[in-house]
């Protein structure tokens, strides 16, 4: 099957042919051979379009052993493509090689649901994605107005867990940007898209207290455990409209004859607007300094907000109407919904650039092994795609 898009006939076999042989790969956050080899093979894919292809080392990050050590926490490489840096305008397209699914997971096969819909490993979130970016790209390049734009593309190795060793590149890439378009599967199986977005916040806070016996001596004894349960309530009792928090993981204590001296507390945050992460920071600075005097204990804190909430501005709203005008030009119903997940949409409109983040495939029940792709999503995403940054290399958002 082909779809027009800007004079530009679109191949869905060949971006099928694609998806398959990329989801084949593991790419797992962790599985950095299986991220090496994906991103190799999606140079070799991006290097159809002008310009350079480069694969960018990671920024180091650390995170938390169950212990509290803190610890270098490896990434694969990130692939970036530039093309005609030097024009006025410039958008950033971007997606994500790495998948929730690790190299010792079950889920590694791909099977036909059914004549249109195919079950496998990402090929929703976001290889399939990926094909749309790169195959709406080719389209482009194929039409009259193709020199009056250029473009970054960014594909991360680590946007699963948070993008913490790309953030930096992509608000440099974001800089100067015109608009930017990434490539998650749509909100809904019909394509619906994700418009405001709250943000997100992953903490580790590692209770140091001082042990003893149980039975002999428990008041020389400093709970970490309980100073970290003290937490968890105090946590619970922040939540509001708008903002939810989960504690997730509490590691530590040791025998029950013993008062525990050691405690690490993992919990993430839900912002739905700026002030609420502002006002949770603070909130929880005073609960670690209260359960520090109450409780006399040591306590170090790891991490914070790592992406924030994603509003919608009159200039993002204008990204929005293109792209709905532009579905309607094709036959294609665009709508939109409000998404309680995140993604590296939350980092490029903190940049102050609009951004439109669920341009990729219909699909459905990602981060499961019941994932599936809507192939005819392929041709139809990307003759989207290929309209809109058509649009935008005309003047549409100037």
């Amino acid at each position: 099957m082909r779809q027009e898009a800007t004079g530009a006939r679109i191949d869905a076999g060949a971006m099928l042919a694609q998806v398959q042989a990329w989801s084949a790969v593991n790419t797992g956050t962790a599985n950095l051979a299986g991220l090496a080899s994906q991103a190799e093979m999606l140079a070799e894919a991006f290097g159809a379009l002008p310009g350079r292809v480069e694969l960018v080392e990671p920024a180091p990050v650390t995170a938390i052993a169950a212990d509290g050590s803190e610890y270098a926490k490896p990434h694969g490489r990130h692939l970036v493509l530039k093309v005609r840096p030097e024009a006025n305008r410039r958008i950033l397209l971007t997606g994500h090689m790495d998948t929730v699914f690790p190299a010792d997971h079950p889920f590694q096969r791909q099977t036909w649901i059914d004549g249109e819909t195919l079950n496998g490993p990402g090929v929703a979130d976001m290889k399939g994605g990926i094909a749309v970016m790169l195959h709406a790209l080719l389209a482009f390049e194929e039409s009259a107005g193709a020199s009056a734009l250029g473009y970054d593309v960014l594909i991360n190795s680590d946007e699963e867990t948070g993008s913490l060793a790309s953030a930096a590149l992509i608000a440099a890439l974001a800089q100067g940007k015109l608009a930017a378009l990434t490539y998650e599967p749509a909100a809904l199986p019909d394509g619906t898209l994700a418009h405001e977005r709250g943000g997100t916040g992953n903490y580790s806070v590692t209770f140091t207290g001082k042990s003893a016996h149980a039975g002999r001596n428990p008041e020389e004894g400093r709970n970490a455990v309980v100073a970290a349960a003290d937490l968890i309530l105090r946590l619970k009792a922040l939540e509001t409209g708008e903002i939810t928090i989960n504690p997730a993981k509490l590691d530590g204590g040791s025998a029950n004859n013993v008062v525990p001296d050691h405690a690490v507390l993992r919990f993430n945050i839900r912002p739905r607007t700026t002030e609420a992460g502002a006002g949770f920071e603070q909130a929880l600075a005073r609960a670690l300094a209260a359960i520090a005097a109450e409780h006399d204990v040591a306590i170090h804190r790891h991490g914070g907000i790592t992406r924030p909430p994603k509003p919608v501005d009159a200039q993002a709203q204008r990204l929005f109407d293109l792209v709905r005008q532009c579905g309607a030009e094709l036959g294609q119903d665009i709508r939109w919904q409000r998404s309680g997940g995140v993604c590296d949409g939350n980092n490029i409109a903190a940049c102050g650039v609009p951004v439109v983040d669920t341009m990729g495939v219909r699909g459905g029940a990602i981060h499961s092994p019941d994932e599936y792709l809507i192939v005819p999503s392929l041709a139809e995403r990307a003759a989207l795609s290929a309209r809109v940054i058509t649009r935008l290399a005309s003047g549409a958002l100037d």
